[in-house]
């Protein structure tokens, strides 16, 4: 049992939302996970993914937020709060996510391994935070799945999630295409003033 009460807190709130049976309609898609409030800056780029496609937040169970997609965000580590760790991943399903994303820095950057082995058959998605958690991250054995992106690339890592989502979700294919749609248009336009204005007078505006 943790000594600390704020995580039991977390602990008694993942347990308690387990056991509410709620619609799934109420019920967070994606969860987000990461071992230190220090790796928000390189998982936020899931938040803007996930918000830019129109996912809300929940930051209170029993008042979700109206839009049909949603996840939920903790700071959970696999080395500080084992047990918040194993509680997430066990109660992941009864919860109502359908996918996770978990994020780690540092050469032993377990939390998403560990999440991804409690949490199966859910789908985890696991950001290295930095270059040297690459190795650690994408270590699973045989028959112990999980997906990685490469290090940082949280907002990858929520697009993928999402894809994961729109194969029973058509909607969100359209979402996903819309998306697809603007970086092409993005590409297209650039090209277009570089070929007409000239490599030095282009990049003399872009400077």
């Amino acid at each position: 049992m943790t000594r600390s009460q704020d995580v039991q807190d977390v602990i008694d709130l993942l347990e308690a939302e387990a056991e509410t049976n709620r619609d799934p309609e109420d019920t967070p898609d994606v969860g987000i996970i990461m071992g230190s409030d220090s790796d928000l800056d390189t998982m936020y780029g899931a938040y803007e993914a996930l918000t830019e496609l129109g996912f809300e937040e929940v930051t209170d169970y029993d008042d979700p937020p109206e839009t049909e997609f949603t996840f939920e965000t903790f700071v959970v580590s696999a080395h500080r709060t084992p047990e918040l760790m194993y509680v997430y991943g066990e109660t992941a399903s009864e919860r109502g996510l359908d996918v996770i994303i978990a994020g780690a820095g540092g050469k032993s950057a377990d939390l998403p391994n560990m999440t991804a082995s409690i949490a199966y058959p859910i789908p985890v998605i696991g950001v290295p935070v930095q270059e040297k958690s690459v190795d650690s991250v994408i270590g699973m054995p045989t028959g112990a799945p999980i997906v990685a992106v490469d290090a940082g690339k949280s907002f990858n890592a929520a697009l993928s999630a999402v894809q994961v989502l729109a194969r029973a979700h058509p909607e969100l294919v359209g979402r996903l295409e819309d998306y697809h749609d603007e970086l092409q248009d993005g590409v297209g336009a650039v090209s277009k003033r570089l070929h007409g204005e000239g490599t030095e007078t282009f990049r003399a505006k872009r400077d």
